[in-house]
């Protein structure tokens, strides 16, 4: 029983070289933190700057921009597999903050679907599982690297 379990088990797995596990995650943790980040950009920084304000952040200006940065440049080196574990560390700062400053009082979950009519659904406030599906994602990358198909890859194949 145990063997034929095991025999089924070994069939389910797509078996592949482990280093490409970390590409579907960079794409998406690269490209939504640049989406991220290029929003708020395009609505204005002042936007942004105003909604830290509000929240009662010192230094809005200055956490705006810092923030904005952080979502681009940070992205786009998850995305290639550039200096993962430097760039994670500023970017789990900027989810930490999210969570506590603005998804707790939301409790868990990131969709609340609170009414559907002729216009279609209506959701509620997002709740922090969202950011902490980011830090997870972050957090597994840094452990096991950037994976083949990388930046970091391509200068430690050249460097040996």
């Amino acid at each position: 029983m145990i063997q034929s379990l095991s025999v089924l088990l070994g069939r389910l797995y797509f078996r592949t070289d482990a280093t490409w596990a970390a590409l579907p995650l960079r794409l998406i943790v690269g490209y939504g933190f640049m989406e991220h980040g290029y929003a708020k950009l395009a609505r204005g920084p002042d936007a942004f700057t105003g909604i830290l304000h509000a929240l009662g952040m010192p230094f809005a200006p200055l956490l705006g921009w810092g923030t904005i940065l952080i979502e681009l440049f940070g992205g786009f080196a998850i995305l290639v597999g550039a200096l993962m574990p430097v760039a994670s560390i500023p970017m789990a700062a900027v989810l930490l903050v999210a969570i506590v400053t603005v998804h707790i009082p939301n409790g868990f979950s990131s969709i609340k679907l609170m009414s559907v009519d002729a216009r279609g659904a209506h959701f509620g406030q997002p709740g922090y599982e969202t950011d902490l599906l980011y830090l997870a994602a972050l957090a597994s990358l840094v452990m096991s690297g950037p994976g083949r198909w990388s930046v970091d890859s391509l200068l430690l194949r050249r460097r040996r």
